[in-house]
């Protein structure tokens, strides 16, 4: 495949969660990409001296020294021989760009198949919820249609109190992260297997009790049947277009189009765009997004500018807006945002700062800050995607260091906070509520920029929970999926 002159590469906008954590400790994954070819027929196994751990190692260190975006970081050299994973001597090779805030966990090494298979249709198994922690409590923020949980009842709001492999070994959630903090919680839940099942015990609006849940196959929807799409009366006649956008993979395009096409049959002009748990995506699907929300965007207005290291400026390109025939011209919009907003849903917030200048609002907390992308060089035969950082992007007004967030890059900003008590998409939760107020011009307290994206605050902030060492690729672009 080909995308930017790069042949068989993926571009990617996605923050790596499997160190990290998603939505709060740190997270987010915008995998800008190119959607994958279809995959190839299962090669015969390969000599086990290819896929040996060296040779893998090897390769990975190979790709990272022609295409790592900081390779003044590089150590000169590294022996691979004191690392027992592919991981582990890629995590050492980036240590020091990861000091520096510049690759948190960008870098690493995936499955071809199992991304593939995400990207193209949003497969993966699990419960289907993303969590998230305030203090030592455990909390549902969302639930996935179609999935084991949502089936069981669990659904956004839900506190999960304990968690056991059956009734009479169910530990408490506090004492699991007590003694052993969020990965403990991780362990608890067990692999993303299909068939892994756990009781727990869990406290929502009816009671507390026991829910027994086994992890199953489903297909990620990036706009949620419930609430991805809506129209909502703003008071004195104005409607605003609301989208929900989880994570940007393939199957959103026809979602997206659909939805904006309706928008623009309406005469709708105010957005609310809510990227709060978004990790990333695909490149395409955020150059797409940004088209249809481009309506008043001429062929000449700059969407981002692509830049990687020296060696390879050759590739860089600049890419402009491309109108569709179902793009609206927005008057204002409001972008929702937490600490799991990253990636490619920062690109296409950052896109439109230099056009909408204060009519464009970033609503909620600080965006992660993650202004760089990856692209993926395959070892085939042995399955070994590496997603290295390699490349960096900017806006029409040359914005990109966003490390720190978007908050400071933004002319406008309003804080709010993430209401579980309340559904996603319902007008009076509280961001959305403030997210509705500045599209109808009302005043707001802007996001206090001391509170970066990284930092800890007070220990009862929510945050979204780390994935496992062993995150799924749907697990790095999903922040606190399991």
């Amino acid at each position: 495949m080909k995308k930017r002159g790069l042949s068989s590469i993926i571009l990617v906008l996605a923050a790596s969660v499997s160190a990290c954590g998603g939505g709060g400790s740190g997270s987010g994954n915008d995998t800008i990409t190119v959607p994958p070819a279809p995959p190839a027929p299962t090669p015969p196994p390969p000599p086990s001296s290819t896929c040996s751990l060296l040779n893998r190692q090897n390769f990975a260190a190979s790709v990272l020294n022609e295409w790592y975006l900081f390779p003044e970081t590089l150590p000169t050299s590294l022996s691979p021989a004191a690392y027992t994973t592919v991981n582990d001597y890629i995590d050492a090779l980036t240590a020091t760009a990861r000091s520096q805030g510049r690759d948190r966990y960008f870098t690493y090494v995936t499955s071809i198949q199992e991304e593939n298979a995400y990207f193209s249709s949003g497969a993966t198994a699990g419960f289907g919820v993303r969590l998230s922690y305030q203090g030592t409590r455990l909390f549902v923020i969302e639930a996935f249609e179609s999935a084991p949980a949502l089936t069981a009842g669990i659904d956004r709001g839900t506190e999960i109190v304990g968690i056991g492999t059956d009734s009479s070994n169910i530990r408490l959630v506090s004492d699991i992260i007590a003694a052993q903090g969020s990965a403990g919680v991780s362990s608890a839940l067990g692999p993303n297997t299909v068939g892994t099942s756990r009781v727990l015990r869990i406290t929502d609006a009816t009671g507390t009790r026991n829910v027994t849940v086994a992890k199953a196959e489903y297909e990620v929807r990036p706009l949620s049947s419930r609430y991805g799409v809506k129209i909502i009366d703003n008071g004195g006649g104005q409607r605003v277009g609301y989208i929900n956008m989880r994570t940007f993979i393939s199957t959103a395009d026809n979602q997206l189009r659909t939805a904006f096409s309706d928008f623009r049959a309406q005469g709708i002009t105010n957005f609310v765009i809510d990227f709060r748990y978004n990790g990333g995506g695909l490149v395409s699907t955020a150059e797409l997004m940004g088209d249809l929300l481009g309506g008043n965007r001429s062929s000449s207005d700059i969407f981002s500018v692509t830049r990687f290291r020296a060696s390879k400026a050759s590739q860089n390109e600049t890419r402009r807006f491309t109108p569709q025939s179902q793009s609206v011209s927005p008057v204002k919009i409001a972008f929702i945002s937490t600490n799991a907003t990253a990636s490619a849903s920062e690109l296409v917030t950052a896109s439109f700062a230099p056009f909408l200048g204060a009519n464009a609002a970033l609503i909620g907390s600080n965006s992660y800050g993650k202004p760089v992308g990856q692209i993926g060089l395959d070892l085939t035969a042995c399955d070994d995607r590496i997603r290295v950082v390699a490349f960096a992007k900017e806006n029409a007004a040359g914005q990109g260091d966003y490390f720190s967030g978007l908050a400071g890059t933004m002319r406008t900003t309003c804080a709010a906070t993430d209401d579980i008590t309340r559904p996603l998409g319902d007008p009076q939760e509280a961001s959305l509520r403030t997210a509705l107020d500045f599209v109808a011009g009302r005043s707001c307290t802007p996001i206090a920029l001391a509170q970066s994206a990284q930092s800890t605050n007070s220990r009862n902030e929510r945050r979204v929970l780390p994935a496992p060492r062993d995150a799924s690729t749907a697990q790095r672009e999903i922040p606190g999926l399991f």
